[in-house]
C-alpha cells in the first residue's frame, strides 16, 4: 500500500515539475512588487522613491535607519525584482537569480521584520533552487545538454 502511495506521489510531483513550480512561486511576489515600482521603461514612479525615502527603514541594532540614496535603492530594488524573476521562470542563470532573491529577502526582512513568516518561505524556496538547481524544464538545462554534446573527444 505504501509503495503505491509513494509511486502516486512521484507521478504527480516529478522533480523537474517541482523545481519549475518552486521557480515560479519564488518569482511571483518579487515580480509583483517590482512591476509596481515603474511607470515606464527605466522610469521609477514617485511612490517607489517615496517608500525608500520615508517609509522603508532598516531595522538594525541602534536603528531603525533610513536607506542611503533612496533613488538608487528604489532603482536597484525595482530592477532586481523585475529581472531576477524573469531569469528564474526561464531557468536561466537560475542559481544566481535565486541567490540574488535570497539576498533581497534578507534586506526585506530587515525592512519589515514582522513579515518573517512569509520571508522564511521565500528564503526556503531560494535555498531549494540554489541546492537542487533549475531542473530539466529550464534554459540552463538546454545549455548544459548542448555544451555536453559539443565537447571534443578526449585525446588518446
Amino acid at each position: 500500500m505504501a509503495d503505491k502511495a509513494i509511486a502516486f506521489i512521484r507521478a504527480i510531483a516529478p522533480p523537474s515539475f517541482v523545481q519549475l513550480v518552486l521557480r515560479i512561486a519564488l518569482a511571483v511576489p518579487f515580480w509583483r512588487s517590482g512591476i509596481l515600482k515603474w511607470s515606464g521603461f527605466l522610469e521609477l514612479n514617485d511612490t517607489a522613491v517615496l517608500l525608500f525615502s520615508d517609509e522603508f527603514k532598516l531595522h538594525l541594532p541602534g536603528g531603525p535607519y533610513s536607506f542611503p540614496v533612496p533613488e538608487l535603492m528604489a532603482f536597484m530594488s525595482g530592477s532586481v525584482e523585475v529581472l531576477a524573476p524573469i531569469f528564474l521562470v526561464l531557468g536561466l542563470g537560475t542559481r544566481f537569480a535565486a541567490l540574488t532573491l535570497l539576498a533581497m529577502t534578507c534586506i526585506v526582512e530587515l525592512t519589515v521584520p514582522d513579515g518573517w513568516p512569509v520571508h522564511i518561505t521565500w528564503a526556503a524556496m531560494a535555498l531549494g533552487i540554489m541546492a537542487w538547481g533549475p531542473g530539466r524544464l529550464s534554459v540552463d538545462q538546454v545549455i548544459a545538454s548542448v555544451t555536453r554534446s559539443h565537447r571534443p573527444a578526449p585525446m588518446q
